[in-house]
């Protein structure tokens, strides 16, 4: 063998074992493994912003069906990504063992082509291999191409239930919450339906919620860009409502339980820390203005809410808020969340510099959360 093909058998095996690592550390690794020589990484991150980038061109109703295509097309790309670089890197070592193989292979592209039906199993029989090293090259590559097809459609399936499980809460607390969701919706929905004894086991049931989307998000980040079936909904918004709302009860309102909101509060920033802390962050977050906070304290107030002193609770919720607000905003404007301000003022959800949802869609955001009159 020369110099060409030593060096075309070694890039072969090294594109051949970083691709079997990166699909050992995505699907089978059931925990965060962020690593900079990933092609999955460079594919899903890449891809995710040329496809943001087209949404902001569009109207709001085109933005949500091209998004909330993309989560199950990226787990397609993955795949398709895996497979050529195995068929690429089987055909670099093909060519480097063209002498084993008949008839021998004098160029990339047959070299790929039966690097490419060996992996899939198709085996025409127009090549075959006749030597030891060949040999074991090509049951390596059909072996690999069996396993990783098995493997990815086990994924996709682990993939949709934790979605649907997800999903499950986030459509729930529309009913209450409204869609967009809100803090203050939610609680004076609470107070108008006499259930706001109920509300410790709501923030029981998102304390669950927190920790599975915990789990499930962070072992597999693709589930993030998995958007949710029904218009101005996401598991981003929802889960600052039920964070806002537990703030509410744990700063502002008197009279209710605040140990179960507290803990809720806690377990869902957790989860916020988490998931920004694998880079899944972009723009800068807006701080809660006083006078949006006094609109959110004088509805809770005309629900029959008995309040801390104004002035105490602002403070105490501006604190609580500082442990998951400011990352939320940062993840909700990298994943182009529907805009909307979770406490359910008029404020904006995120900042300026993100356009994902179209102009003529904001008043209807904000006329959705508009104060409620008795």
């Amino acid at each position: 063998m020369d110099l060409v093909g030593t060096v075309s058998l070694l890039v072969g095996l090294f594109m051949v074992a970083l691709t079997l690592w990166d699909i050992f550390q995505t699907v089978i690794v059931p925990r965060p493994t962020p690593g900079r020589f990933r092609p999955s990484r460079w594919v899903l991150h890449a891809s995710w912003f040329v496809v943001r980038g087209v949404a902001r061109r569009r109207k709001a109703a085109a933005q949500d069906r091209l998004l909330g295509t993309y989560g199950p097309a990226a787990a397609v790309l993955m795949l398709v990504t895996w497979l050529l670089s195995l068929v690429v890197g089987y055909g670099l070592g093909l060519l480097a063992l063209a002498n084993e193989v008949t008839p021998p292979v004098t160029d990339l592209g047959t070299a790929i082509y039966f690097a490419a039906v060996s992996l899939t199993t198709i085996g025409y029989g127009d090549i075959v291999a006749n030597g030891a090293a060949a040999r074991v090259v090509v049951t390596f590559a059909a072996a690999t191409g069996l396993g990783i097809v098995a493997l990815v459609i086990t994924f996709l399936f682990s993939l949709y239930a934790s979605y649907q499980r997800r999903e499950r809460e986030v459509i729930a607390l529309q009913a209450t919450a409204g869609a967009p969701p809100s803090a203050v919706k939610l609680l004076v929905a609470y107070a108008r339906l006499e259930l706001v004894d109920r509300l410790p086991d709501f923030f029981v049931t998102w304390q669950r919620w927190a920790a599975e989307v915990l789990d499930s998000h962070v072992a597999y980040p693709l589930l993030g860009f998995f958007r949710a079936s029904h218009d101005n909904l996401s598991w981003i918004s929802a889960l600052g409502t039920v964070l806002d709302a537990a703030s509410l009860v744990s700063t502002t309102i008197r009279g209710v339980s605040r140990g179960e909101a507290e803990v809720c509060r806690r377990v869902g920033s957790h989860l916020v820390e988490d998931i920004s802390g694998l880079g899944f962050v972009d723009g800068d977050a807006v701080a809660l203005r006083r006078d949006e906070f006094d609109v959110a304290y004088r509805r809770l107030g005309a629900a029959g809410y008995e309040l801390e002193p104004a002035d105490r609770a602002w403070r105490l919720f501006e604190k609580a808020r500082e442990s998951y607000a400011p990352a939320l905003e940062r993840m909700a404007n990298y994943w182009a969340t529907p805009a909307t301000s979770w406490l359910g003022t008029h404020a904006p959800l995120r900042s300026a510099v993100h356009t994902a949802v179209a102009p003529e869609a904001a008043p209807d955001a904000t006329a959705d959360a508009a104060p409620v009159t008795e």
